[in-house]
């Protein structure tokens, strides 16, 4: 069943309180809301900042693959960076072509990599020799020639959460950038391959610009070489990673990063390739939930009890992540310190800890911010709760893009 196509007037350009009331109204909580203009506006300041170097702005869907997140951004004139064949489906139904869509993971099965060489994708980046001979192995029963890209590890600490740093030599993505030139070598003696890229993707969230710009440089050295030794490298493929601030520390803004990385590609002729995600969804993204328990006994902590857990917002229970928390419609009084929780019956539960929170009562309206990234991609149906809708907002008006899962839906599968 696709989702509700009505739309609904919307306060102006901003997500205000009447806003987010009536759509809570409208179709309960938890539910996903997105801001469609401020998608817009953060993947305009991405690509403006090139200026006139030669760029490419793929997508990273992992970040969030709902379809109208996609059709917004393809719209925009995205490419896509796929992490599993499921997401290289969602941008062909998104509208992007085969050869604007670049496919990565560590662990492709054979038969994602058959799809993908029968597309044609823009490139598949390589993650070791096996891989490599697998896709040349199917390349060659195709009787084509597949364009990849290796990614490469340069061995640098991204300085994020250890759960969602990628490249030090310990990690399980890419081959070390120091065997990659005789990787490049094997790769021009297979016929029914094409070496055009090379692809570095150290981490997410990454809050400071000194590790990205070292891997920068470290991969366009490589490049260089490359190019030198006959090998046609097209692009080099910085990946992604750049945070956001959650919390409202100072964090470099995705305009600072491109003109940075836009200085070492100007006048190399290579093309300057990368992933956002977070970057371009995170901020633009609220999760509505209602209060509805708050619980608070001598001796013991405050706990107030919400209607969204991590079933919906897992980044708290994965790694402590902070997200911002409001009222909708806040109630006069003191902040009182007490535990954000979800319902779900599990510890780690947890939105905040020890965080001075408005006067709330059972029913009052919340919104987690900054959930644009990895809130619904993230979304599991633990304890069987149905997964929530998603609302985006956009043009004046607001419309829901997935609607609430059902039980119905959930056991569809099973007999």
């Amino acid at each position: 069943m696709s989702a509700p196509s009505s739309s609904h007037p919307a306060a102006g350009s901003t997500l205000d309180s009447l806003l987010l009331s009536a759509i809570a109204d409208a179709v309960g909580t938890p539910a996903y809301v997105y801001h469609g203009d401020q998608i817009r506006r953060a993947y305009r300041t991405i690509d403006d900042a090139f200026g006139e170097v030669p760029h490419a702005v793929h997508y990273a869907l992992k970040a969030n693959s709902s379809l109208a997140v996609a059709r917004l951004l393809r719209a925009e004139g995205s490419a896509a960076d796929a992490n599993s064949m499921g997401e290289v489906e969602i941008a062909l139904r998104a509208g992007y072509r085969p050869d604007h869509i670049v496919f990565t993971g560590v662990g492709k099965r054979r038969e994602e990599l058959e799809r993908a060489v029968a597309l044609e994708l823009l490139a598949i980046n390589v993650e070791s020799s096996g891989e490599l001979d697998r896709l040349h192995e199917i390349a060659r029963a195709h009787g084509s020639i597949a364009r990849v890209a290796l990614r490469v590890n340069p061995n640098i600490d991204a300085q994020s959460h250890p759960h969602i740093s990628t490249g030090l030599r310990d990690s399980k993505f890419g081959v070390p950038i120091d065997l990659a030139p005789a990787i490049f070598d094997e790769m021009t003696r297979r016929p029914h391959l094409r070496p055009i890229g090379v692809h570095v993707h150290i981490g997410s969230q990454i809050t400071t610009l000194e590790p990205l710009v070292r891997a920068a440089e470290s991969v366009l050295e490589l490049a260089t070489r490359l190019r030198r030794a006959g090998i046609g490298i097209e692009h080099i493929d910085f990946g992604g990673g750049l945070g956001i601030s959650y919390d409202g520390a100072p964090s470099p803004t995705p305009a600072e990063y491109v003109v940075a990385l836009a200085g070492l590609v100007r006048g190399t002729g290579f093309t300057a390739v990368i992933e956002p995600g977070r970057a371009l969804v995170g901020a633009a993204g609220l999760l509505l939930t209602r209060v509805v328990d708050v619980k608070h006994f001598a001796g013991s902590r405050r706990f107030v009890v919400i209607d969204a857990g991590m079933t919906e917002l897992m980044r708290p229970a994965l790694y402590g992540a902070y997200h911002q928390v409001d009222a909708v419609l806040p109630r006069a009084g003191e902040l009182v310190v007490g535990d954000l929780v979800g319902p779900i019956c599990e510890s780690t539960d947890i939105f905040a800890r020890n965080r001075p929170l408005p006067p709330l009562e059972a029913g009052d309206l919340l919104v987690i911010r900054d959930v644009g990234a990895y809130g619904a991609a993230m979304g599991h149906t633990y304890l069987r709760r149905p997964l929530p809708p998603e609302v985006m907002v956009d043009g004046g008006e607001w419309r829901v893009t997935r609607r609430r899962q059902t039980l119905d839906d959930m056991l569809r599968l099973e007999e």
